[in-house]
């Protein structure tokens, strides 16, 4: 049985955090989602932020993401500066994960 594979959707802030990388930064994030987005969510690091809030963790970046269906939310992404992750990185995913939900 094949695994359906998953859609993602990078939103603006996401996108234009990663193309202000390195090439070698944009190419390690993309094997990361590939993988994700081929089911396999046990090769990357990801970590559970709040409620359907998460985070994909690359070297000292961050991108939060979150699910619904089979769509993978790609919201924002910053570099990691300190052990907590920021709470207005969080609270805004979940602004935006609130909105998405209510459309579907």
């Amino acid at each position: 049985m094949r695994n359906k594979r998953i859609d993602a959707q990078f939103l603006g802030p996401a996108n234009d955090y990663i193309a202000i990388l390195s090439g070698s930064d944009q190419g390690l994030i993309a094997a990361d989602i590939d993988a994700m987005m081929s089911g396999d969510f046990e090769s990357v690091s990801t970590k559970q932020l709040r409620g359907s809030i998460r985070e994909l963790i690359v070297g000292h970046h961050r991108l939060t993401y979150f699910s619904v269906g089979n769509q993978l939310y790609f919201v924002r992404g910053f570099r990691k500066k300190s052990r907590k992750t920021p709470k207005k990185e969080i609270d805004y995913a979940e602004k935006i994960y609130k909105i998405v939900k209510q459309k579907i």
